[in-house]
């Protein structure tokens, strides 16, 4: 994929990473051996390797009467007892719940497979263990998690008609789109999850290359790499989801670093059953990170009533809800819209005019953050990555600034780029800003997204259109938008070779614009 930067630098964010997730897997521990009802058990998953889990059933279940089941597959890089906590709250309010450590983590066998072939096959395994050793009913299965567990947990209701309900929390429908969108490699996002594998887990030979191909930026291995992610992703078996119907709520946040809201919304968009997305303020799994430790939690309240309402016909008016539900990052409230494509329902486009040429190589300032550190701080402060306008280097930076505005701009969804590039070499990275810029001159970051390109012929324009990563946030009345491009970003690998330009321009027959996705007042 290019002449790719070598990503030391982000190895050890991810190794910093790994560590601070493994020790946050080991503080649950302490209320396995506590909880009531609990019963460590080996299951048999695909050709036999072992999985370790855990059984939880409700209090006094004799096998005088058979309870709805959840199969809780754990998250990348934490053991078992993840979901102890939630586990309980299920089994008291009447389910069976079995979470398990997925293969190649922690003391499960075999070797992680990255939502392959395997990991759903184990799915059905141990749906078949609780099916024959648990009182729990075979017309009521879900299958929930976080993370790699909503991935695969989605996977598996594609694969296994038995399963009714699903609850992906944080996960993806699209793994390619996930940590290469717009043919960038999000680098950071990688490095973690290579990290994570190889501190508490056992990757595959095939894993191991799949990493080390991503990283080595070899456009040659390209091709491979979608293939290998196209096998891993819901989306391309989105026609079975249909045609078996699960309900399927999917929750995630706007800031997600590793698996963006784009494609999970598109994903939800697509599907024809029972269905309700979320989004919030946050990174990676930090909306859920909570409820693991058994405190009051908006998303796994809402992973609770969908299964009670899917599995135990509780009529608690889940189904009669707005199925699109919004928390805005700048006011915290909810909103409810009928489907995704009503969640922009104006736009306002910015122009992009005249001719702008930036030279490559340097990080301009403008940034998408630190992967989660940034977006957890806007979570908890409302405090974005910010960069001061006036003061980027427009040697190294592009900027178109609109009026002021009157009113509260409310932007919901997905931005979009429309510009014509021309390079000096065949191959080029760049990475659009949205922001929302005060009085001072100090840009909020509303979104952004890299865009990279090969094969282009130096010296001839070409179009681009790119969708920045969608978002909820507030601009207020009397800031400016501002749209910012440079070529460097800590988040992504870039594909510029040393002393290459990029110019962007507006040809009067197809000129170049923002499209910013507005909420009606």
């Amino acid at each position: 994929m290019g002449n790719g930067r070598n990503p030391l630098r982000t190895s050890a964010v991810g190794a910093l990473s790994a560590t601070l997730i493994a020790a946050a897997g080991l503080g649950l521990a302490p209320s396995a051996q506590a909880a009531e009802g609990v019963r460590f058990v080996d299951i048999s998953g695909d050709g036999g390797t072992i999985l370790k889990a855990n059984v939880v059933t409700p209090e006094g279940a004799d096998g005088s009467r058979s309870y709805p089941l959840i199969v809780l597959p754990t998250s990348w890089g934490l053991p078992q007892v993840e979901y102890l906590a939630q586990a309980q709250k299920l089994a008291d309010s009447g389910y069976v719940v079995v979470s398990y450590n997925v293969r190649g983590f922690w003391q499960s066998g075999g070797e992680i497979d990255v939502a392959g072939p395997k990991d759903t096959a184990d799915v059905s395994k141990v749906i078949d263990w609780a099916l024959a050793n648990t009182p729990a009913d075979a017309r009521k299965v879900g299958v929930a998690g976080v993370s790699y567990g909503a991935g695969i947990s989605l996977l598996a209701a594609e694969h296994d008609q038995r399963i009714k309900a699903v609850a992906a929390l944080s996960g993806w429908a699209d793994l390619t789109d996930s940590i290469y969108s717009g043919r960038t490699e999000h680098v950071q996002a990688s490095a973690l999850l290579d990290g994570v594998g190889n501190i508490v887990g056992h990757p595959s030979a095939e894993t191991r290359q799949v990493f080390k191909d991503f990283f080595s930026g070899d456009l040659s291995k390209e091709q491979g790499l979608l293939d290998w992610g196209k096998k891993r992703s819901p989306g391309t078996y989105a026609d079975r989801l249909d045609k078996n119907r699960p309900a399927v709520f999917m929750a995630n946040t706007w800031g997600d670093t590793i698996f963006s809201a784009n494609q999970y919304a598109k994903f939800y968009e697509g599907l024809s059953g029972p269905k309700r997305l979320e989004f919030r303020p946050g990174d990676h799994a930090t909306a859920e990170i909570t409820g693991l430790f058994g405190l009051p939690n908006d998303v796994w309240t809402d992973t609770r009533r969908w299964f009670d309402h899917y599995l135990r016909g509780q009529d608690n008016g889940i189904d009669r809800e707005q199925p699109v539900q919004l928390k805005s990052r700048s006011t915290g409230g909810y909103e409810g819209y009928p489907n995704w494509k009503s969640v922009g329902a104006t736009s306002r486009k910015i122009a992009l005019g005249g001719t702008t040429r930036i030279h490559t190589n340097v990080d301009s300032g403008a940034d998408g953050g630190v992967i989660f550190l940034s977006s957890i701080l806007d979570q908890l402060t409302r405090i974005p990555p910010m960069a001061s306008i006036p003061l980027l280097p427009r040697y190294w930076t592009a900027v178109w600034q609109s009026e002021k505005s009157t009113d509260v701009q409310r932007v919901r969804g997905t931005v979009k780029l429309h510009t014509t590039v021309t390079g000096t070499r065949e191959s080029g990275t760049f990475i659009a800003y949205l922001y929302d810029v005060g009085p001072l001159g100090i840009g909020k970051l509303v979104s952004n997204a890299p865009y990279t390109f090969h094969g282009q012929t130096p010296g001839e324009p070409f179009g681009v259109d790119l969708d920045l990563f969608s978002t909820a946030y507030d601009v207020p009345a009397g800031h400016r938008l501002a749209v910012v491009v440079d070529t460097v970003d800590p988040l992504y690998m870039e594909h510029n070779p040393s002393g290459a330009q990029l110019t962007f321009s507006s040809p009067e027959h197809d000129p170049s614009y923002v499209s910013v996705p507005l909420r009606e007042q």
